[in-house]
């Protein structure tokens, strides 16, 4: 392979102002190739000098004022060569020696790399608790990119496990930022489906405790995926996964790159018979059927070294059998007949979810790094009915569908002052734009609730609503001395929905490393979280007077934005090459402390207000890494509580509100414990992995005054990898998910906004082969 040496220098001369960039031109051997042109481009990839070198290689461009530029090397039979040069007046000369490969494909992977390392540095994490995640860790759990993404955020310290796929941090309900590549996702609207396929992590980072100004909108986690992308080469796999409950799934995935273009898609189809927690403790649930798919795509080309346009996209669509649970008594009477099987009900749900994003990215090689995206995203939930069984059942039959569609942008910015301060500042925009639609059938009842008429009333409940958000941050990470970093900042967060509400927040972060081995961090932030938009409801709650679906009270104040102080303390101590802990520590005081609850059929959740809350919590975190063998162990403690209930009280009787008005309630989603461990031994071309998630039980009862058992889930895998000839590099896994085969209950059908039971999933073995190519 030929080479071209290439050395570069600066010179200034402070005297005329007058500023140079010399170098020379040779290739392996040492010899100059003939005819080489030499151009120059600003950050802006316009073409601001150009020369040739002469017969011994030798170049100059005179008059070239301070900056950072592209030098673009082409010659007759090479490969043009690019290389970044930093042109200084009134400094030294500084010398600059390249040695670079004819292989343009090099050339475009560093420029990628270069761009990648410059979008990170876009997203402090000063103060913050950080747990990683990367795509070896998932590859070498026991479901490997089969894992739904939950689950793979349920081995993170202090993230709860709940139904229907919902996951609480930190004592949060929801409350999950979504971030692709540093842009913010907005959330679908909640159901049972996974928008995000994990085969498109490279590696996911959840960002929790006191967050630096950067992050606003939802503060309990910052999900922030890294995508997989094209520049690193061109391949691909397929990838087949089937067993219990019929389940089978099929995915691929496919990148690469052709000059400074690159690309990445992923795509995912399956189907199987568990698709919601089952409401009884059967293995095999009635009627719960699901087929699902999603896609995933990402493109990217460099305008120039500093500069690269990128796409993403993607979209979920998940259908949903809703799981019965049979001998369940009739209550109404619908056109004489007062008697069904609801062993034979048929409601079910479909979700659909699509988002785009376009961004452009750049840097200066230097100070100066930005992005800049414009995203959208359209969500939709419908819900189906058993029109005969849910009137029998319930006295109300709700065909519901919601929809959302936003739109925004977001800018992020970085300068860098000098070696002790860091400016960002940055700034998002959303409009949203919600749609409710409902047709309900009821029964008229008189003034005590008693059915008056077996012929059911017809009443369409529709609404729709435009809301707008609106942020602003500035923020400065000051190095006061190599081992003592500070980030302090402010943040405005303005909405305008069904209330409107703004606040300015300070925040202020510090990372102190003594030693080598040792990390302290310590962080305080004043948070403004808006309800999710999505979500809340106009409806006119006295529509649905003297029917078999009126509300226990009239009252319905608007859901408000969370406003809370949030502190955090933590350490990390490395104590030896092998083996990391930490413990961290946080109180969370809030007034309008959101939460979310199932209250009508449909299995869509509905936000109101606490007017005060308490959080507090402490986490215990270790890893272990030591040839072929790793291990993880996560354990948490958590308290989570609310008092006096003060925005959408219809969805509550009077006896649970009066007892919320003078008592700190526990949430529904407090739970005192929660633990996750795992680890893998590999043997040769063996993996041994295990994964494991315990938990005290959620709350349960009037105003949440119980709680469920424990629960423990134990997942075991065996994967072996094979390079074969003809056939070339694959791999087979087999998996038990809860090994032990333990029953038990995620929740009992009671307890503030809970619809019905769930069971966590049983003993199941499944099996998969991945193909590389």
């Amino acid at each position: 392979m030929v080479l071209l040496a290439c050395t570069f220098c600066t010179r200034s001369i402070a005297a005329s102002g007058e500023t140079t960039l010399a170098g020379t031109v040779a290739d392996a051997q040492g010899h100059a190739p003939a005819h080489v042109q030499i151009s120059l481009q600003d950050a802006g990839g316009k073409k601001v000098a150009q020369t040739t070198a002469d017969a011994n290689g030798r170049f100059r461009l005179e008059d070239i004022a301070p900056g950072t530029y592209a030098v673009n090397v082409e010659a007759t039979g090479y490969d043009t060569v690019t290389r970044v040069a930093t042109v200084t007046q009134g400094q030294a000369p500084e010398l600059v020696a390249v040695v670079l490969q004819k292989d343009s494909t090099l050339d475009i992977t560093v420029n990628a790399q270069r761009l990648d390392r410059a979008r990170n540095g876009l997203q402090p994490e000063v103060g913050a608790s950080v747990y990683r995640i990367t795509q070896a860790d998932i590859d070498s759990s026991p479901q490997g990119a089969n894992t739904p993404l939950n689950q793979v955020l349920l081995q993170a310290p202090g993230v709860a496990n709940d139904s229907y796929g919902q996951l609480h941090v930190r004592g949060d309900h929801a409350n999950l930022q979504y971030r692709l590549n540093g842009i913010i996702i907005p959330e679908p609207i909640s159901g049972f489906g996974q928008s995000l396929d994990t085969r498109i992590i490279d590696q996911v980072n959840l960002v929790t405790g006191a967050l630096p100004a950067q992050y606003g909108y939802r503060t309990a986690g910052i999900v922030d995926i890294r995508t997989k992308s094209g520049d690193t080469g061109n391949g691909g796999t397929i990838d087949v996964y089937g067993g219990s409950h019929q389940t089978i799934q099929t995915s691929a995935d496919v990148f690469g790159s052709s000059g400074p273009f690159s690309y990445y898609f992923a795509g995912s189809l399956g189907q199987n018979n568990l698709g919601i927690e089952a409401p009884t403790s059967d293995g095999s649930p009635l009627h719960d059927h699901t087929r699902q798919g999603n896609g995933f795509g990402y493109m990217s080309y460099l305008l120039n070294p500093l500069t690269r346009v990128s796409v993403m996209f993607g979209t979920a669509s998940n259908q949903f059998q809703i799981p019965n649970t049979p001998g369940l008594a009739p209550v109404y009477t619908l056109n004489g007949q007062s008697t069904f099987d609801s062993a034979n009900l048929n409601e079910t749900q479909s979700e659909l979810n699509n988002f785009a994003v376009v961004a452009l990215q750049g840097t200066n090689g230097g100070a100066l790094d930005y992005q800049v995206a414009l995203f959208t995203r359209y969500t939709r939930t419908k819900f189906n009915p058993d029109p005969v069984g849910d009137l029998i059942f319930n006295g109300v039959a709700s065909e519901d569908f919601h929809s959302n569609q936003a739109n925004g942008v977001q800018a992020d910015f970085t300068y860098r002052l000098n070696d002790q301060h860091t400016l960002r500042a940055g700034l998002m925009f959303q409009q949203e734009h919600a749609v409710f639609d409902n047709t309900v059938s009821v029964f008229p009842v008189d003034a005590n609730g008693n059915q008056t008429s077996d012929q059911p009333l017809t009443i369409q409940d529709a609404n729709s609503k435009t809301g707008y958000l609106y942020s602003l941050y500035l923020q400065d990470e000051w190095k006061i001395t190599p081992k003592l970093t500070l980030n302090y900042g402010l943040r405005y967060d303005r909405m305008d929905e069904y209330v409107q509400a703004g606040q300015l927040s300070p925040r202020v972060g510090l990372v102190w490393q003594p030693t080598n081995a040792t990390t302290l961090h310590a962080g305080y932030a004043r948070y403004f979280t808006p309800p999710a938009f999505e979500l809340v409801s106009d409806s006119t709650v006295s529509k649905f007077n003297g029917t078999t679906n009126q509300s226990p009270n009239a009252q319905n104040d608007p859901v408000k934005p969370e406003r809370a102080d949030y502190f955090d303390i933590g350490i990390t101590q490395r104590l030896t090459s092998s083996l990391t802990v930490g413990l961290d520590a946080y109180y969370k005081r809030a007034s309008n402390l959101l939460d979310e609850g199932q209250f009508g059929t449909a299995l869509i959740f509905t936000p109101f207000n606490y007017q005060y809350g308490r959080v507090y919590g402490v986490e215990f975190t270790s890893s272990y890494h030591q040839d072929n063998v790793t291990a993880y162990l996560n354990v948490a403690f958590s308290r989570a509580q609310g008092k006096n209930i003060e925005s959408a009280q219809f969805n509550f009787g009077a006896d649970e509100l009066a007892y919320i008005a003078n008592h700190w309630v526990y949430l529904d989603h407090d739970q005192r414990i929660t633990a996750s461990f795992g680890g893998t031994y590999s043997l040769g071309q063996t993996t041994l992995t295990t994964d494991a998630i315990v938990g005290s039980g959620l709350r349960s009862g009037f105003a949440n005054t119980g709680r469920l058992p424990w629960y423990a889930q134990v997942n075991v895998g065996v994967i072996q990898h094979f390079s074969e000839p003809l056939i070339g590099r694959f791999d087979a896994r087999l998996v038990l998910v809860n090994a032990f085969g333990r029953v038990y209950q995620l929740r009992d059908g009671s307890g503030i906004g809970v619809g019905a039971p769930q069971y966590g999933p049983q003993r199941a073995i499944y099996a998969g082969i991945t193909k590389h190519f």
